[in-house]
């Protein structure tokens, strides 16, 4: 189920983003004994037996004075309780309950939401025995883990998603199929998002300013263009993690998220005048790993003082080179204060809802495939060559293709590359993500 989040929370140095981490699959927080690193929230999707969650780790809070400091952990423990669908509360053995730890129980356990309490740090026998007190503390759900060295991880990820509805996708791909098309302007903040959104309507339906976070919320706005209706949603500005200090911003920056997961097709507003900075590359592949379609905006080209015959182009060739691997999206310079092809960029954000709408018949699409797959064949591994006798698109929603073969697990990145190069010659899927599937013949 898209959208589908969960939020870990508990005092500071009990390992919380070393389980955040480990839920991802990859060092993206920082991790030290010291309490109190992670002073910001981090997000990201995690993927469990093929199904994916919006996981959020939402820090420890410190500062000099001892009221402050409580105060500020109720306060995300709160924000975390409203905003996401399931709560883990993390405690850690090797300290006990704390009287920090049985205050935010109090409070989570007055919660509607969901909540899984995870004792971490259990690393043996004794501390096995030791993690049976965490149990006083009340909750149904109790799971024992080191997220360090990630025993008890796969049983927690089990029931993480066993609380995701089953039949929601299912659900979920016949309603979308149904509505209309759902476009996300998503950014940094100050890009141009909600001056975008006003030239589009032609209503100052946002409130303008040269403030970044002015928009807190996500507004949707429905919207009748070439003979066809669709909504905008204009979403809070996603900004570098070590920026999002308010609370406020906290709400922002799940609501974007939140916003990119109702979205078929995201339009990346980036600043012209800044270049592609490490942020935007960031919001582009988080986009990506959830299947959006995505048009790329190059805002205020009008502020580009030079503007020699090829700029645009080089530009878009560097640009290009920076979204690597999945650079195939539309690329429009715009000016949305001088209303420079504003238009066309929800022109083309429609063209790619249609493409990621696309279905290739298998009949079609093996008579191509197999055709690449004969001129340039995979590489032979342990002297075995690997032989793919079938594709098929998957029922998915966004596309999907299953490769059947002898060997694969052993189909390495680089071919699967050319063969996602050869559906995107062969077929239009410009601006959308491709899966591929291997699987035993």
């Amino acid at each position: 189920m898209a959208g589908f989040t969960v939020a870990i929370v508990g005092r500071p140095n009990v390992g919380k983003s070393t389980l955040f981490n480990r839920l991802l699959e990859q060092r993206k927080a920082i991790v030290d004994d010291v309490s109190g690193v992670t002073r910001d929230r981090q997000y990201g999707v995690a993927d469990w037996n093929g199904k994916s969650f919006n996981v959020i780790d939402t820090g420890g809070f410190v500062s000099r004075s001892e009221d402050v400091f409580e105060r500020e952990i109720r306060k995300q423990v709160k924000i975390a309780m409203e905003e996401a669908n399931l709560l883990l509360f993390m405690c850690d053995v090797a300290t006990g309950i704390t009287d920090l730890d049985a205050e935010m129980a109090d409070i989570l356990r007055r919660s509607s939401k969901p909540v899984i309490l995870v004792v971490n740090k259990v690393d043996n026998a004794t501390r096995q025995l030791e993690a049976t007190e965490f149990y006083s503390l009340g909750f149904e759900k109790v799971f024992f883990m080191s997220s360090m060295s990630g025993s008890g991880s796969g049983e927690l990820l089990d029931e993480i998603t066993g609380q995701i509805p089953e039949d929601d996708e299912t659900r979920e791909a016949i309603e979308a199929a149904e509505a209309l098309p759902k476009i996300a302007i998503i950014g940094q903040p100050n890009v141009g998002k909600s001056s975008l959104l006003n030239a589009l309507i032609g209503e100052e339906r946002n409130i303008v300013s040269d403030i970044p976070g002015t928009t807190r919320d996500t507004i949707h706005t429905h919207y009748k263009m070439f003979q066809k209706d669709f909504v905008l949603i204009d979403t809070a500005g996603l900004r570098r993690k070590n920026k999002v200090q308010e609370d406020l911003e906290f709400y922002s920056v799940i609501r974007a998220i939140k916003a990119m997961d109702e979205a078929d097709v995201c339009l990346l507003l980036l600043d012209a005048t800044k270049g592609v900075t490490a942020q935007d590359l960031s919001i582009f592949s988080l986009a990506g790993r959830k299947g959006k379609g995505l048009v790329v905006l190059v805002n205020k080209w009008d502020l580009i003082e030079d503007k020699s015959t090829n700029s645009a182009r080089d530009y878009e060739k560097d640009l290009k080179g920076r979204l690597a691997p999945f650079s195939d999206v539309p690329v429009i310079f715009t000016s949305v204060v001088e209303k420079q092809r504003i238009f066309k960029a929800i022109e083309e954000a429609l063209r790619v809802y249609d493409n990621r709408k696309r279905k290739v018949q298998t009949s079609k699409l093996n008579e191509v495939m197999l055709k690449a797959i004969e001129s340039f064949h995979p590489p032979v591994v342990r002297g075995i060559p690997i032989k793919i006798k079938y594709v098929t698109q998957l029922p998915t929603f966004t596309p999907a293709f299953a490769f059947f073969c002898n060997l694969p697990d052993d189909v390495k990145q680089p071919y699967r590359n050319y063969l996602e190069n050869q559906l995107r010659s062969n077929f239009d899927f410009e601006g959308v993500p491709l899966k591929l599937f291997f699987r035993k013949k």
